[in-house]
């Protein structure tokens, strides 16, 4: 999902989102493969690394592009 202008391309990728003015997004570090879920009502919102049963951060593959 990169723009053909951009030179450089993004660290981080968007890979699943629900809800508009309440919801969650998960992003993918595309360096680490670490996933981050995202939380956000309104204007405020937070970040945290997405955990598995055991509590280690889930960890998708990292494809080198």
């Amino acid at each position: 999902m990169f723009n053909k202008t951009d030179k450089k391309e993004k660290r981080f990728e968007k890979v699943y989102e629900q809800g508009t003015m309440d919801g969650m997004e998960i992003w993918v570090d595309r360096e680490t493969g670490v996933n981050y879920l995202y939380h956000y009502a309104g204007y405020s919102g937070g970040l945290t690394p997405l955990l598995d049963r055991d509590g280690k951060p889930v960890v998708s593959p990292v494809v080198n592009r």
